[in-house]
């Protein structure tokens, strides 16, 4: 991603809740990644993920036209949990800016509760990760 001016505040860096919508994009892309489309109305009555714990470390700022690659993988899965890492670096020069440590549940918003992750997903999730299945 390449940073935009309005991602920026006062600072001329990032602002810092910007990184939330950058984590954002690459979990779209993840789960887009694994056939999980989780913007699509359809798709998200079958699977649908709500945030429930959020940790950033900044750890040197972004500005304006720096190209950022961003990852996610996920760390583990529990009954109703999954848990993501994040890494965001700046291409030029190449540096490690932020990390993430990041739950969420599997949700069904129509009923507004977390329900178990459906086997489906796990199995995605874990062939695309190499993950130990139970």
């Amino acid at each position: 991603m390449r940073v935009r001016w309005g991602e920026c505040d006062a600072q001329g860096i990032v602002f810092n809740a910007q990184y939330l919508n950058y984590v954002e994009v690459v979990q779209a892309e993840y789960y887009r990644n694994i056939g999980v489309l989780l913007y699509d109305e359809d798709s998200r009555k079958d699977f649908d993920v709500a945030t429930v714990n959020v940790s950033l470390n900044y750890l040197a700022p972004a500005v304006v036209d720096d190209l950022l690659d961003i990852y996610m993988r996920v760390s583990g899965i529990g009954n109703s949990s999954i848990r993501v890492a994040v890494e965001m670096h700046r291409q030029a020069p190449e540096e490690l800016i932020a990390t993430g440590d990041n739950v969420y549940v599997a949700y069904d918003s129509r009923q507004r509760k977390s329900h178990p992750v459906p086997e489906d997903i796990r199995e995605k999730i874990s062939i695309f990760e190499g993950l130990p299945r139970d």
